[in-house]
């Protein structure tokens, strides 16, 4: 049995369109997706705000879509997701979306949006680990996402809750709704049904990751930002997940949701058993990235994964919730934000390769 495969490759400003085109290629895109179903560009909008490592990178959202239409497929769509942090429209105009999605003519959905896709109610082929029982009321997705092909948009970083994120984690927001936060205690296993789902509706998936500027720290937004120039690509959600895992310096098999679903046959998530093809010997690299948390996502973690845990129905499915939304959106947009994060970004604009690129892009 041949063993999967993952692309990576060192790239600049000056070729990024180019590798990202090159990348897709040798990950095998136009094996893996079905030219007669729509594709969906499903972007990564961690923070609405602009911060580097954060969210999908215009360039890379540009150099898929060249590699998507280079291949044949051309009935593209670009789908947003919310949760109660974040800010769908900011985050498509402060990280310079729409302009790209414009120049060709993609069009933009939003999955919380009853004019652009429905909620269904979906029963899972598949045994499920939790969501079955976290949401006993029944599993709903969007009903555009059946029978599309689906091409995820992940930056290379850590994330307080689940060590990395990535290509897996990229799915949480388009296939869950806005009670999405009620998984937090389970969300390695959350990642492990969705992937199963994902393998039932969609007609090919697929992933680039941008790794231009990786973000190690307390993720997915709080994070220190380091130049690394490197993109990847894979038909394998998994094994993508575990060769940017590798490289940030953690052992993927020791992650819990890249482990389970490498038990249940969902991908492969040891490196050995992995082919990494174009510049293979990035992927030996190991940068000795750490998790941590911030006063936002610690306060999350005594909520979600220690004894506390007992009282989430009534902190999370109650009123009470928006008490803890209101204080996260105060302390990462109007605390964090103002006090470091900007100063962090436009350090990284003035001062990176990749900030000056993303400032060539128009407003």
């Amino acid at each position: 049995m041949a063993k999967p495969k993952v692309a990576v490759l060192r790239t600049t400003p000056e070729t990024v369109l180019d590798d990202y085109q090159r990348l897709c290629e040798l990950a095998g895109m136009k094996e893996t997706l079905d030219p007669s179903a729509t594709t969906i560009l499903k972007d990564n909008i961690s923070w609405h705000l602009l911060y580097p490592s954060a969210n999908t990178t215009p360039w890379q959202l540009e150099g898929t879509i060249l590699a998507l239409q280079s291949a044949g497929f051309t009935d593209l769509v670009d789908v947003h997701n919310k949760t109660v942090v974040t800010i769908a429209d900011l985050g498509d105009r402060y990280n310079k979306f729409g302009p790209v999605l414009e120049k060709y003519a993609i069009p933009k959905l939003y999955n919380f949006k009853p004019e652009d896709m429905s909620w269904i109610e979906y029963k899972p082929r598949a045994k499920m680990l939790v969501l079955d029982k976290i949401f006993p009321g029944g599993i709903y997705i969007p009903d555009y996402f059946v029978g599309k092909n689906i091409v995820h948009l992940p930056t290379v970083k850590t994330h307080t809750y689940t060590v990395t994120t990535g290509a897996m984690k990229n799915a949480f927001g388009g296939l869950l709704n806005i009670n999405r936060h009620y998984t937090h205690t389970w969300i390695h296993d959350t990642l492990v049904d969705l992937l199963q789902i994902q393998k039932e509706i969609h007609t090919g998936i697929f992933a680039t990751m941008d790794g231009t500027t990786a973000g190690s720290g307390a993720g997915p937004r709080t994070m220190i930002p380091h130049q690394k120039d490197v993109i990847l690509a894979s038909a394998d959600q998994v094994a993508i997940d575990a060769v940017s895992a590798a490289m940030m310096g953690f052992e993927p098999m020791k992650i819990q949701y890249i482990a389970h679903a490498t038990e249940l046959g969902l991908g492969q998530g040891n490196p050995r058993e992995i082919e990494v093809v174009g510049m293979p010997e990035i992927a030996n690299e190991r940068w000795g990235f750490r998790v941590s948390a911030n006063l936002g996502t610690g306060a999350g973690m005594l909520l979600w994964r220690t004894p506390l845990k007992v009282f989430q129905k009534l902190l999370f499915r109650t009123p009470i919730v928006n008490i803890f939304i209101f204080a996260s959106e105060y302390y990462h947009d109007h605390f964090w934000y103002p006090l470091k994060g900007r100063k962090v970004t436009e350090k990284w604009l003035q001062e990176s390769p990749w900030g000056r690129l993303f400032q060539t892009y128009p407003e």
